[in-house]
This record gives structure tokens, sequence and C-alpha cells, in this order.
């Protein structure tokens, strides 16, 4: 790597939105790492522990809020997520970009942390492909999939905090237009 610092590269949007999609994508560039989010939530289907989450129980991460192990948490969905501090830190100071995907309220906390960030709102083309999106995907009961609608709204509401804003009306367009905005050399295909 250059003597360059990296940034964080803050990417939220709605469930459902491709917000896993594209930083998948983005983190086979060599100049680009994610964060492993904390979260204690339980895993969904083909998720790995250190992979996707740390998934950990309520008194560990009261246990890492305790110790200022996170740069930022919140609640979620009933559940809660936290970016774990250490790995970041040295990932920028290394040169690297470091994608977080993250929930609006985090993404707030985040842009105040003092580190270099660069901020994306992945939208979906519409709430009812959204919805659609959510209840082809299945992995949540209807009492989850309605408790996630409603938030749906409020998180819509807040794209315009974000330094850019991405429709995911074409998955690998969408890919394309933020690895132009990361200055990172699209794949091809």
């Amino acid at each position: 790597m250059s003597s360059r610092r990296g940034q964080l590269v803050i990417v939220s949007g709605p469930t459902a939105s491709g917000k896993s999609s594209l930083w998948r994508r983005l983190v086979s560039h060599p100049q680009v790492r994610f964060s492993v989010s904390a979260t204690t939530r339980a895993p969904r289907k083909n998720e790995v522990d250190g992979r996707d989450y740390h998934f950990v129980d309520d008194a560990r991460f009261d246990e890492m809020i305790a110790q200022g192990e996170l740069l930022e948490w919140a609640e979620v969905h009933g559940c809660r997520y936290g970016t774990p501090r250490e790995p970041v830190v040295k990932a920028i100071d290394a040169g690297f970009d470091v994608v977080l995907e993250i929930d609006v309220q985090g993404a707030i906390s985040l842009r105040e942390s003092g580190l270099p960030t660069i901020s994306i709102f992945v939208a979906p083309p519409s709430r009812e492909e959204l919805e659609q999106r959510l209840r082809a995907r299945g992995t949540e009961t209807e009492e989850q999939m309605a408790r996630r609608l409603t938030i749906v709204d409020q998180e819509m509401a807040a794209a315009h905090e974000y330094d850019h804003v991405v429709v995911n009306d074409d998955l690998n367009r969408m890919i394309d237009e933020v690895e132009t905005l990361l200055n990172l050399q699209p794949h091809e295909g």
C-alpha cells in the first residue's frame, strides 16, 4: 500500500436494498477491507461468525461498550450492532479503505468519529420493490417483516444526509457507480 491514509466507506440503506451484495463486491478489490460488525442477533442461514458478523451475547456486547472497543453501536430491529474500533483504525492507518455496512444511526456516529469517511446510501427503486425483495428472502417472520417495513420510511428519509445516494435498480450498474465514486477499477462482466 502507499503512504495514503484510507477512509471509512459507510454503506447504509433499508433492509433488502442490496447493501450486502455491494460490500461483497467492493472487498474483492485489493485496497478495500470489510469491517465485520458485532451483533447480538442470531445468525441467518449461511452466515458465518467472524465473516458476516461477530455474533455475541448481550453480556459480551455490554463489555465491549464498557471497554470502549466499539466506534459506534446502536439497537436496530430489536438487536444491537456495533463496529469494533481496533481493526478499523489499523486498516485505515495502513492505507486501506474500510467498508462498513451499518444502519442510519451508526452512520451518524461514524461521521462524527474523526476518521475520514465517505457515506453511500443504497436505495431501492421503490418501497414496493423493497418489500417484494424482503418477502422473497423468506428469512423474517411476519412480525419481524412488519417491524422492518415500518423502519424503511425513516431510513429512506435519512438518505439526504449521505454523501452519495445510489439506486439499486440494476445491481451491476449500481456497483459500477460506487466503484467509480471510490476510484476503484470496475470488475469485468
